[in-house]
């Protein structure tokens, strides 16, 4: 058994592919949905739905599954809305490094930049996306908020490239060699920490459907995936009060 010390702080610095807000929407209603598939061997699951009226956005999103504790801690899962890219979840093929984990980096193409940080209160800016102590905790969650949405998210949304990303792996499940790996963000930490759990792209709902089912399919290998950081990017600062001892083992 080898002792490794991880420190998750609440300052995540996504860096400069982060999108910030636009101007007002006009008023419209619509609903989008996604099945919510694990991604990096997280065994987890969960639906979204998200209804947009006007420039206010109502979101319902349930999970089950996600990694639960580091040291007796709840796990502090980060989420968000990515949006401007292809939306869409890399498959293995994105392993570019063949380690057996995508990678947030490597997985960067597919989502694109953070177009609204999931938090359970507060600011649902991208200035928002690291902060762990508005994140979502713990294996099973249901997260309820209605907030205001910018231009560009709502653009991502209509357009069916805006997709859903959930962060935040048990180390155990990763494989062997990777449970060694740094982040490919913050050397300082494992791999895991920064790696995503679960994805999915939200579709439209068609007009007068009702509110009830997720109808979007995802493939359990290949569900939407991200954070995005830009020249070394996501970054858990050193100086937080998130400090986590766990022992982890160097083999399988």
């Amino acid at each position: 058994m080898k002792k490794s010390t991880y420190l998750i702080v609440p300052a995540l610095a996504l860096g400069a592919l982060a999108l910030s807000a636009g101007p007002a929407l006009a008023a419209d209603s619509s609903t989008y949905q996604a099945n919510l598939a694990a991604i990096n061997g997280s065994n987890a699951s969960g639906t979204f739905m998200v209804t947009v009226n006007g420039d206010q956005a109502t979101v319902t999103e349930n999970v089950s599954g996600l990694a639960a504790t580091f040291d007796g801690k709840p796990y502090p899962h980060v989420q968000h809305i990515h949006i401007g890219a292809k939306g869409t979840c890399p498959d293995m093929s994105a392993d570019t490094s063949k380690d057996g984990v995508i990678s947030t980096t490597e997985g960067a193409p597919f989502y694109g930049g953070i177009g609204v940080t999931l938090s359970t209160s507060g600011d649902t800016s991208p200035a928002a996306a690291t902060n762990l102590e508005v994140a979502g905790m713990g294996a099973s969650y249901t997260y309820e908020r209605t907030f205001t949405l910018d231009a560009k998210t709502a653009d991502s949304l209509k357009a069916g490239t805006a997709v859903v990303v959930v962060h935040g792996l048990d180390p155990a499940t990763l494989p062997a060699a990777a449970q060694k790996e740094p982040s490919d963000l913050v050397p300082t930490l494992p791999l895991a920490a920064t790696s995503p759990a679960l994805c999915g792209t939200l579709t439209a709902m068609p007009a007068g459907a009702p509110g009830t089912g997720i109808t979007t399919q995802v493939s359990s290998d290949g569900p939407n995936l991200g954070i995005v950081a830009a020249g070394g990017g996501l970054v858990l600062a050193a100086g937080g009060a998130y400090a986590i001892r766990r022992r982890m083992s160097t083999k399988v």
